[in-house]
C-alpha cells in the first residue's frame, strides 16, 4: 500500500497559489506567515576599486606635474585646470596662445607648452587637444569660419606637443568653433572666457567599445531571418 501512495503523490502537480490576508477581518484564526524578501546587492569588485584608486592618484600626479610647467601662465590667471571621470582638462585662454583671429602660436607662450609636452611624453594617456572660440564671426581666406580658426589653433598646440617629446600616434586636435561656448557672448568677459584651447589628457578607464550587429549579420544567425509584425 505504501508503494501505492508513493506512486500517487507522484503524479499530483503542486500549483503554488497566493494567499490574500485580510488584516481587518474579525474572528478570524490568527495566522503569522514568516515574509522574506530577497535583495540583490552588487558587491564592489575590490581589484576593480584599487585600480581606480591607483588611476585617480596617478592623473592626480599628472595635473600637479602640468601645473608645475605652465607656472608662469597659471600666476597671470590665463589657465584653468580641472579633472573628471574622463580626465585631466587644461583650459588656456587663447589671448596668451594667439594673436586675435590667428593660428600661429605667441612666443611668450611656446616656453610653457614645450614644458606640456615634455610631461606628456612620460604618460601613457591619450591627449585630445580642443580649439573653441567665441561667436564673432570671421571670413578670411586663411580662416572661413570659426570651425576652421578652432581648429588651425589645436593643430598648431598639437604639433608643438609633438616637437616636444608627445607621442603622434596619442594626439589629435579638435575644433568646436564657437558652438561649445564655457560663458555668455553677451559680454566682453564672456567672450574672452569662450576663446579659449582645452588640453584633454584622457583617462585610461575608457568605456569599452561594443559592436551592434547589423540587420544581414543578425538574419545569418537566426534562421529565418527577421520578422517584422505590423500593428492592427
Amino acid at each position: 500500500m505504501s508503494d501505492s501512495l508513493v506512486s500517487a503523490f507522484k503524479n499530483v502537480s503542486t500549483v503554488t497559489t497566493p494567499m490574500r490576508i485580510d488584516a481587518s477581518t474579525k474572528g478570524a484564526s490568527s495566522t503569522v506567515l514568516d515574509l522574506k524578501q530577497s535583495i540583490f546587492i552588487r558587491k564592489p569588485d575590490p581589484a576593480q576599486e584599487a585600480r581606480q584608486k591607483q588611476q585617480k592618484e596617478k592623473m592626480k600626479g599628472v595635473a600637479e606635474d602640468l601645473l608645475k610647467a605652465m607656472e608662469p601662465l597659471v600666476k597671470e590667471g590665463q589657465v584653468r585646470v580641472s579633472q573628471s571621470i574622463h580626465g585631466i582638462a587644461i583650459e588656456i585662454n587663447a589671448s596668451v596662445l594667439f594673436a586675435s583671429g590667428q593660428a600661429s602660436l605667441e612666443p611668450g607662450s611656446i616656453k610653457a607648452l614645450r614644458a606640456v609636452g615634455g610631461v606628456l611624453a612620460k604618460v601613457p594617456n591619450d591627449v585630445q587637444v580642443e580649439g573653441f572660440t567665441d561667436n564673432t564671426p570671421i571670413n578670411t581666406a586663411a580662416f572661413p569660419s570659426n570651425w576652421e580658426l578652432s581648429t588651425a589653433r589645436a593643430s598648431s598646440v598639437v604639433r608643438l606637443l609633438a616637437e616636444s617629446g608627445a607621442p603622434t600616434e596619442r594626439l589629435v586636435a579638435v575644433g568646436y568653433g564657437e558652438f561649445r561656448p564655457v560663458d555668455s557672448n553677451s559680454t566682453p568677459e564672456g567672450r574672452a572666457r569662450n576663446r579659449h584651447v582645452t588640453i584633454m589628457i584622457l583617462s585610461e578607464q575608457q568605456d569599452k567599445i561594443t559592436d551592434i550587429p547589423l540587420a544581414s549579420q543578425v538574419s545569418k544567425a537566426v534562421p529565418g531571418g527577421i520578422r517584422t509584425t505590423k500593428s492592427p
